[in-house]
């Protein structure tokens, strides 16, 4: 099975992505020849200004896709009670940016119609790997958006990031022409880093790392026809795709994804963070996975070491590795090396420790 599951077999949880039926979709009409960036943006708005955004029966984000070439998605259901909604748009830059500046208009015309009085920033949402790049040395990159654009840019600091939440709010004070410029910039900026990463991605080592996570979960990960496994995909620079069930009663189910180190850092993350997001463990419960990963034959002979120590200084014991990691690692011993002369080695734990035992 590839990134396409029935979404009849979604599980129910108290969070989505936008996908379970918690967006309202707009169709993309005709795309532009240009090819859309692969890139979306992300914005976050007032919960008050969705129902305006979306309009009665979907008529004004129909009318905003159409217009502007894009795929809308409006996380309606996300986050239950919170005070602003992410919105997730994918197009061309050019689109992106006609989209984006429609629905500042459309919250300041309401903004107007409800007598709302406070200030109406533009937000968008980015992940941090682009941020310090769109600051700049001595913050001069974005000093000079905010100058050439005439606006008052600030952004959400570190301390706010988790490990299931890699983005930073991106705030943008100015008139919706101003702000709408704004985005243009920002956006070119951090497409440039996106872009810049891909290509050096590509130029790494790819590995397959086989992820076990819980059959209820697969809906999820999948999203609403494919589409959140498609934007992890892309998100990541990664191959993700989750095997068929081994039997119809198995309660987990293998996540093949492909990639560069890299690429396996932030798919692995986000699927980590899906599983959090969802419900599929109690709230005060970190999620433990089991990962498995190829390695050379010769190189699990030495990471087991005898007794399950080492005293090669080239490679980590098992039994160091589980104390700096906390995470449990399984190097089998009367494996059969496959065709390429490689073992499994497992690794169980949390997101972190997993990554600290090599994977």
């Amino acid at each position: 099975m590839a990134a396409q599951q029935n979404p009849s077999q979604q599980p129910r949880g108290r969070r989505g992505f936008g996908q379970r039926g918690s967006s309202r979709q707009g169709s993309p009409g005709s795309m532009s020849k240009q090819k859309p960036c692969d890139l979306p943006l992300r914005l976050l708005v007032p919960t008050q200004f969705v129902g305006a955004i979306i309009g009665k029966e979907g008529a004004t984000i129909r009318n905003i896709t159409k217009q502007t070439q894009s795929k809308i998605d409006v996380h309606r259901k996300e986050n239950a009670g919170a005070a602003e909604k992410s919105i997730t748009i994918l197009s061309t830059p050019e689109g992106t940016s006609a989209a984006c500046k429609s629905i500042l208009e459309i919250m300041h015309k309401e903004a107007q119609d409800i007598k709302f009085t406070e200030e109406i920033p533009l937000k968008i949402l980015a992940h941090n790997n682009f941020v310090g790049r769109l600051i700049g040395k001595e913050g001069r990159n974005l000093k000079k958006i905010e100058q050439d654009t005439d606006t008052k840019i600030t952004i959400s600091p570190l301390q706010e990031l988790t490990l299931y939440n890699p983005e930073r709010t991106i705030t943008v004070k100015g008139s919706v022409e101003t702000c709408a410029k704004a985005e243009e910039e920002i956006m070119k900026k951090i497409r440039e880093s996106y872009e810049n990463d891909i290509a050096s991605m590509n130029q790494s080592e790819t590995e397959t790392v086989h992820l076990f996570i819980p059959a209820l979960s697969v809906g999820a990960i999948i999203g609403k026809q494919g589409q959140h496994i498609k934007q992890l995909s892309r998100f990541a620079g990664a191959s993700i795709k989750i095997a068929p069930a081994e039997a119809p009663d198995a309660k987990v189910r293998m996540v093949i994804i492909t990639g560069p180190p890299e690429a396996q850092f932030k798919a692995q993350g986000r699927i980590y963070g899906k599983i959090k997001e969802e419900n599929f463990v109690s709230p005060k419960e970190e999620v433990k996975l089991e990962a498995h990963i190829r390695v050379p034959s010769f190189a699990a002979g030495r990471v087991i070491g005898k007794g399950g120590k080492t005293a090669s200084t080239s490679a980590k014991p098992v039994n160091e590795l589980q104390n700096l990691s906390s995470a449990e690692v399984v190097v089998p011993r009367d494996q059969t090396p496959d065709e390429n002369d490689q073992v499994v080695v497992k690794i169980t734990g949390h997101f972190y420790a997993c990554q600290a035992s090599g994977l």
